[in-house]
């Protein structure tokens, strides 16, 4: 009985020290929001694709890191945070997209 309660002990311990970290998604690198007409902005979208909502507007010059791209129709989409708010992550067009 005591062995059998040490084994599951251990399981436990083992599957809580395993799954604590959270995943990390490896950053592409850090770009910038550019190419925005006038006083319009760049729309981060919660999904990749116009049919998506609107999270945030975003001007030239705003700096984000970008995770991954995939095509959609006829848009490369990005998945991107904010550089100074991480937590904020959406889908943003890669035509407005300079490499800082």
């Amino acid at each position: 009985m005591r062995r059998a309660l040490i084994i599951v002990l251990v399981s436990l311990l083992s599957g809580a020290l395993l799954g604590a970290a959270p995943a990390t998604a490896a950053s592409l690198g850090r770009y910038e929001v550019h190419g925005v007409e006038g006083d319009d902005m760049l729309k981060m979208r919660a999904g990749p694709g116009i049919g998506y909502d609107v999270i945030v507007g975003l001007p030239n010059g705003t700096v984000l890191r970008v995770y991954s791209c995939q095509q959609t129709g006829g848009t490369r989409w990005c998945e991107v945070s904010l550089e100074r708010a991480r937590g904020l992550r959406g889908h943003v067009s890669w035509a407005y997209l300079r490499k800082l």
